[in-house]
């Protein structure tokens, strides 16, 4: 009986949407948590830009990925 194993490119676009998955959450976690902090401390606006630059970042990252994993299935 054949095993449905999927190919080595197929194994390489689940373990890039995992890794897309798991930096968003991240990425959204410490941003929020950058956020409530900042507030908190009272922390300079400058300090709490510099969180969401990297957020951005971030999300930036991780929509290009999604894309490479799109025109990757495409093909």
């Amino acid at each position: 009986m054949p095993e449905n194993r999927p190919d080595s490119a197929e194994a390489k676009r689940a373990a890039q949407a995992r890794l897309v998955a798991i930096v968003l959450a991240g990425t959204m976690f410490l941003w929020l948590g950058a956020q409530w902090l900042g507030g908190r401390l009272g922390w300079d606006t400058r300090y709490v830009f510099l969180f969401d630059f990297a957020a951005i970042a971030a999300f930036v990252w991780a929509m290009v990925v999604t894309y490479q994993i799109w025109r990757g299935r495409q093909g």
